[in-house]
Parts: structure tokens; sequence; C-alpha cells
């Protein structure tokens, strides 16, 4: 039987790099980097340009927003959005790094309840400050903290305002805590199981991270590597979303023929009187319903902001 591109490496690695523009909810499996995946994506989908909305972890699973070509310069808002996370964390045992990547530097005995758990959880909803990690990519006159932390050296790091929106126990087993948390952009969860040992007097290390959902985008419509694998390019390639899927959330402004030709050269186009209610981001459509990209209304004129440059 002959074989098909999805399970042919040799043919995939045949296809020249093609303009696709479009979004993929990757399923990332551990050991794997953020930048890795980016590769694998570009490869698997023979594309030219792709771009993430927000890195995890190597040790980390769970779901990465791949943008690809055009859909790119619309990622800004999964950037800034809230994400949603199913931790594991060890009580007990503290590491250099706050996660299972780091060496041991103190054990604890634990002896806490469900009830003491859920307390503790109590304490972290909401508004919170946190202190960035030592073993971050946060840099610091132009050097990543991990850096620093790698030869030794310990900078001081001022408290950041996050927000947790939502904090629950999914299950408490011994020493093993489960937690889901749904949080602001910037939150370092391994720096939150932290502080949750802290306040049960035990200490604690984030094992496990799985990410379940970025903005309203969510872990059950992602794609795997293997599942991708084993796809011809069509059928993979049915599994993008189209690159308006990062700005859905924002309201539609439609043109008509005459207005989405001037929009495309970059013009400004008077579309009402100046009563016309300001946006400050909004997404135009051309007058078949074809994205063309983000418009601003301000006193009844639509400006572009960011258009999409056609394929030739």
């Amino acid at each position: 039987m002959p074989k098909t591109e999805g399970a042919d490496p040799a043919a995939r690695a045949r296809l020249p790099r093609r303009r696709l523009d479009g979004v993929l909810l990757f399923d990332k499996h551990a050991g794997l980097s953020s930048n890795a995946c980016l590769g694998l994506v570009k490869r698997l989908f023979a594309a030219q340009k792709a771009g993430h909305t927000g890195t995890l972890d190597p040790f980390a699973t769970g779901l990465l927003v791949v943008a690809l070509g055009e859909a790119t310069k619309f990622t800004q808002g999964l950037l800034n959005a809230d994400k949603t996370y199913l931790a594991t964390m060890r009580l007990g045992v503290t590491t250099t790094t706050g996660d299972t990547e780091g060496e041991i530097t103190a054990t604890a005995p634990v002896d806490c309840d469900g009830a003491q758990v859920a307390a503790a959880l109590d304490r972290f909803r909401g508004p919170i400050e946190q202190v960035p990690p030592m073993y971050s990519a946060l840099k610091r006159d132009g050097r990543p903290l991990y850096e620093y932390a790698r030869a030794g050296i310990e900078i001081e790091r001022q408290a950041r305002k996050v927000s947790i929106h939502a904090l629950d126990l999914v299950s408490h087993t011994g020493a093993t805590v489960v937690f889901r948390v749904r949080c602001s952009k910037g939150t370092y969860v391994r720096t939150l199981a932290e502080d949750i040992g802290h306040a049960l007097g035990c200490g604690a290390h984030l094992c496990g991270l799985r990410r379940e959902a970025v903005g309203d985008f969510s872990i059950q419509a992602a794609h795997d590597a293997a599942a991708l694998e084993s796809m011809a390019l069509a059928v993979r390639d049915a599994c993008l979303l189209p690159p308006d899927a990062l700005v859905r959330v924002l309201p539609r402004i439609e043109l008509d023929a005459i207005q989405a030709a001037r929009l495309k050269l970059g013009q400004r186009i008077v579309v009402g009187d100046a009563s016309m209610a300001p946006l400050d981001a909004a997404r135009g459509y051309d007058n078949v319903g074809m994205f063309m990209g983000l418009v601003k209304v301000a006193s009844g004129v639509v400006h572009p902001l960011r258009l999409l440059v056609s394929a030739s």
C-alpha cells in the first residue's frame, strides 16, 4: 500500500515552505520547548512563518496557540489573556526552580488535611503579589534571570501584582495536591505552588502542569504532534482556524466593495456621522465576508490598524 504524505517524513521534508495563514491549537507534550513546538508545526504545515501566544515551560504540557503567517499580527490579545492550568504540587519538598527540574533544597514533614489545604488556597484568590522566580525569562540588564541563577547569582526582584480569578482544589492525597487555577497574564504557577506550600508550613514544588485554556480557547479542541503527524497535508490544513479566530471577541464591521478597496490601500473611510460609537479596535470585513484586519472607529471614520497582506 502506498504511504500517505502524513506517514512519510522524507516526503514532508521535500515540501517547499508556503504562505499559510491560520491558527493551530496545539497540545504540547512534556520535554518540548515552546520554540521547538514552533519548529515542529512549521515543518508539519510547511509554513513560512509561525509564532505562539505565550510560552510553556518544557516540563509542562497542554495548550499552545500557534499563529501561522498573517495570523501572527493578531496574537497580542491572547498574550494578555487569562490562562487556566491543572497543576500538581508535592508538599514537603522545595527545589531551586520551584518545579521538578531543580535540585532539592529542603524537605519537611507533611501534616495537613484537606480542610487545611483548602483554607490555604483561599488565601490566594483575587489580586495577589508574586515575586518572579530567578529561574525565569524575565530580563535584567539584557540577560534573562535564569542565566544569573545558573551562575549562582541572586538578583533582587520586585513583587508584581497578578490576579487569581479561580483556584479550586481537585484532589489531595498524602503529600500530593492537585488544583485548577485561572489566572491573569504574568502569573507563575510554580511560584503559586511554592507560596501555598509556605502557607502550609511545609514547603512545596510543582511536579505537574497542564494548560487547559488560553482565553476562550480550550485544550479540548487541540491536536497533538502524533495526531498531526498521521494526517495527510490536506487533512492537517483543515485543523487550522482562520486568522480572525484570534480576535473573535472584538466587534465586527462590514464594508462595501468600494470601502473595502480603500481600506486595503490603507485609507481612512467615512462610514457614518460623528455620533457613531467609537471603537478602539474592531474586526473589518469586506463585502463578501472576508476578514481584512483590525480597524478603529472615531468620529464616524474607520481607520486601519493592522491589516492582512493579501497573498499574491
